[in-house]
């Protein structure tokens, strides 16, 4: 079922319990390292996040990477897969690959220098081959666009999508990841007029409590209603909190919230005793280069279910 109305979501939410056999995060992890690290200036026509006024060292951004891989390993197995110059700003996998137990999501860019992404044999042949993964491929379809979790956070525990429309995923790309994750709601609703992934504006942490940038929606009632759903569990972030990559974040296991440096030197006293209380201890990562690229610690991040 896919929805588009705050009643509606909260009518459905209401009627699905969390699934037995599901687990609300991840098992494993997956990064594609920086090769020649820099920011591609078609990205950048619809991603008011990237920095393109400032330099790059690729070298400070490989070193950054390096140590969230190392930093994560401490919740699940971490896989990293090598870099490739010919996309270089290609360290954002979890657009364009993305995985449901035993099967392997490929997303359909919408720029062609990400497209290129999804041609990867080894990334494909990991989960296909080796994990025996079942495939389904977006990425040749003309008619939508969908980046993956990008757009699309999921409340795995319950199996629920939300999707926050934009330039990177339209209700067609929605329509399609809601069937290729195997969801059982997706909640479709329009971003914000410039903001371009979901994961900017909201987290789901282990299925139990949420980040929200309420001005990273179009419809104020929208994380109103997500907060709702979640008992009002929920840290409410600034835009300058926005801006620092806050909701960027991500839990690959029930009691750690995972965001960068950046991210966590501008919650408050407060809000990090929320998230204590509500069971996380709190993972950072500088990741202060590999930023200016437009995202953070969690569009690093591939899950393996």
């Amino acid at each position: 079922m896919i929805v588009a109305t705050p009643t509606d979501f909260l009518d459905a939410f209401a009627t699905l319990a969390p699934l037995p056999s599901a687990t609300a995060t991840a098992r494993g992890a997956f990064l594609v390292a920086p090769a020649d690290f820099s920011l591609a200036a078609e990205s950048a026509r619809d991603n008011r996040y990237m920095a393109m006024e400032q330099s790059v060292d690729p070298l400070r951004a490989l070193a950054q990477h390096q140590a969230l891989a190392q930093a994560l390993r401490a919740d699940v197995p971490v896989i990293v897969f090598p870099g490739d110059a010919t996309t270089p700003d290609a360290v954002f996998p979890n657009n364009v690959f993305g995985t449901a137990p035993d099967t392997l999501v490929v997303g359909r860019m919408r720029h062609a220098v990400r497209q290129r992404e999804a041609e990867r044999t080894d990334i494909r042949a990991f989960f296909g081959e080796l994990l025996g993964y079942d495939e389904i491929d977006l990425s040749g379809c003309d008619n939508l666009v969908a980046e993956l979790t990008g757009s699309l956070v999921i409340d795995r525990a319950r199996g629920i999508g939300y999707c926050g429309l934009s330039e990177r995923c339209d209700l067609a790309g929605a329509e399609a990841m809601h069937r290729a994750f195997g969801l059982r709601l997706t909640y479709a609703f329009e971003l914000a007029p410039g903001e371009y992934h979901t994961n900017v504006v909201f987290a789901l942490l282990a299925g139990r409590a949420a980040i929200l940038a309420a001005d990273g929606f179009a419809d104020p009632a929208v994380p109103q209603a997500i907060a709702q759903a979640y008992g009002n569990r929920a840290l409410w972030l600034s835009p300058a909190q926005k801006q620092a990559y806050a909701a960027n974040a991500i839990t690959l296991s029930e009691d750690r919230v995972w965001m960068s440096a950046v991210a966590a030197a501008s919650l408050t006293g407060e809000q990090r005793d929320a998230l204590a209380g509500w069971g996380f201890r709190l993972g950072t990562v500088d990741l202060s280069e590999i930023e200016k690229a437009g995202g953070s610690l969690r569009c690093c991040v591939g899950e393996i279910y």
